[in-house]
């Protein structure tokens, strides 16, 4: 084993895992491989896997590896994505099902993919999406955590721990708009969409296993906020309600994770 796949810290968080790796390389290319560990085990077992992904920049090098990863049945695979903005274009380069699309799902063939479409009625796409996500349960879901905490655009303002619904519309808070110009998806504020549909919390943390991967500097203050214990799970900082999942391992660099616990 390369000394770069050893993760330079691993500490337990309440019931979430968090793994700690020298740079955003060497985690990515952990995530990847304990992801395709976990798929090949589920696989071994039952007829397909349902996965959610996440699509951010944050996701790149995991994506990467996983996509590189041999020895999977891609075409047992059933695949969703977790949010989508309203109002782009359907050819638009920032659309997240277009970036999967891209980054991973051309590069393996999964059985199944199923798109958000919020060009359609809002509440019917809901209703639509919905149907198929609660179909049979969710095996993994691939996530990020957002510059303000959020978990797929369940942002602050939005997130509820209890919410009744699996995909509901969203107005995007100030926080999460920046971020997708820090990250080089949009060149101006202005053109980031304002609304999206996004997976609710429940749906997310409803699936067996969450691989989450959460890099870079720009990660650190949500990322300490999620693993502080004496910070209360609260919707503030929604990625909290992870430390209550026993099926979440966090795999994080050492840029984001920093030293200060």
């Amino acid at each position: 084993m390369n000394s770069r796949d050893i993760p330079v810290r691993s500490i337990q968080v309440s019931q979430m895992k968090v793994q700690v790796y020298a740079d955003r390389e060497a985690m990515g290319a952990a995530a990847g491989k304990a992801a395709a560990q976990h798929i090949r085990s589920l696989l071994a077992k039952q007829p397909g896997v349902r996965m959610v992904f996440a699509a951010a920049p944050s996701q790149n090098e995991f994506l990467d590896h996983l996509a590189g990863e041999e020895g999977i049945d891609w075409s047992r695979i059933t695949v969703f994505h977790m949010d989508e903005y309203i109002g782009l274009r359907e050819d638009a380069p920032q659309a997240f099902s277009r970036y999967l699309q891209e980054r991973i799902w051309h590069k393996v063939n999964p059985g199944l993919v199923h798109l958000i479409n919020p060009s359609s009625g809002i509440d019917e796409e809901c209703s639509r999406y919905a149907a198929l996500l609660t179909a049979a349960p969710l095996d993994i879901v691939c996530m990020g955590i957002g510059e303000n905490g959020h978990l797929a655009f369940n942002d602050p303002p939005v997130a509820d721990f209890n919410d009744p619904a699996v995909v509901k519309p969203v107005e995007l808070d100030d926080a999460c708009r920046t971020q997708q110009v820090n990250d080089g998806c949009f060149a101006t504020f202005e053109d980031v969409p304002t609304h999206a549909l996004t997976l609710t919390i429940p749906a997310l943390m409803g699936a067996f296993a969450l691989f989450c991967i959460v890099p870079g500097v720009r990660k650190r203050e949500a990322l300490q906020h999620a693993i502080d214990l004496k910070r209360p799970l609260a919707t503030d900082c929604p990625a909290t309600i992870l430390r209550t999942h026993s099926g979440c391992t966090v795999f994080t660099d050492q840029a984001a994770f920093g030293s200060s616990l």
